[in-house]
């Protein structure tokens, strides 16, 4: 099973979205195998948003991500990063399509609901900036083999 991040931003948050967005996995067949919620550091935020550090609007970007909590989670399904991907939709807001995460709540390019990992090495590096391993929780999921054939099964 391939795993990836979602972040559920403050906008989200403050919103009171959580639920909308955990039940659409959920619905989805994905498997959540770790959540928490917490305010992210300063530094956390450089290293994750390392990539856009240089670029001007980087400071707006961390406040916004310090304004409100977030929930992090880690996900797991049959190609789950690609499937996130997809139910979150592309990231400018308005340009996402309704019935993705973003199209149905998101009319900007920062207040884009969630984050989720853009590729497996991503997912991987990311899962472990803001997990441990025994944060990380396996159990095998009732009704999954309503889901995954016989040699996806976890």
């Amino acid at each position: 099973m391939e795993r990836t991040l979602v972040i559920v931003k403050p906008d989200a948050v403050n919103r009171g979205l959580i639920g909308e967005v955990v039940h659409r996995f959920e619905r989805k067949g994905l498997k959540i195998i770790a959540m928490k919620m917490e305010h992210l550091s300063e530094k956390i935020l450089e290293e994750h948003y390392a990539h856009l550090a240089a670029k001007p609007f980087f400071p707006s970007i961390r406040s916004f991500m310090r304004a409100a909590p977030s929930i992090l989670m880690v996900i797991e399904g049959r190609n789950a990063v690609d499937v996130v991907r997809r139910m979150a939709g592309v990231t400018e807001g308005t340009e996402a399509l309704p019935g993705t995460i973003r199209g149905d709540f998101s009319l900007s390019i920062q207040n884009t609901i969630i984050h989720a990992s853009d590729g497996k090495d991503a997912a991987k590096i990311e899962i472990r900036r803001f997990f441990s391993d025994k944060e990380l929780h396996e159990y095998t999921k009732v009704g999954s083999d309503m889901i995954y054939s016989e040699n996806e099964k976890k």
